[in-house]
């Protein structure tokens, strides 16, 4: 598989989220504080939320449905009461173009 053109850059505003979905996973790309984008498996691990909808603070996002916060780096939460990680991918900025391909998991 390979990368996919998700959204372009000047869509993704500073601290904000937005869902896609590529090959059938549901994906939340995230634009933080320091303008890095970031993209993680969009579903909360405590429940079946949207992390897309939540709120990002620096380098995490926050599930507005139950305050779990799960770190854009890593995926692990960062408290209760999700306690499972998100998936990670792997983001390439081309021009303006964000791509990501689900089968490649970030490197830690």
């Amino acid at each position: 598989m390979s990368a996919t053109r998700v959204c372009a850059l000047s869509e993704l505003e500073q601290d904000s989220a937005i869902r896609v979905e590529v090959n059938g996973v549901a994906i939340a790309v995230v634009r933080d504080s320091n303008d890095e984008v970031h993209a993680i498996g969009d579903v909360c691990t405590h429940g079946d939320i949207s992390l897309a909808e939540g709120f990002v603070d620096g380098d995490t996002i926050e599930c507005w449905a139950h305050g779990s916060a799960f770190s854009l780096r890593s995926g692990k939460p960062l408290n209760l009461p999700a306690y499972e990680p998100v998936p990670v991918y792997a983001v390439t900025i081309e021009g303006d173009d964000v791509l990501i391909d689900p089968a490649v998991l970030k490197e830690l």
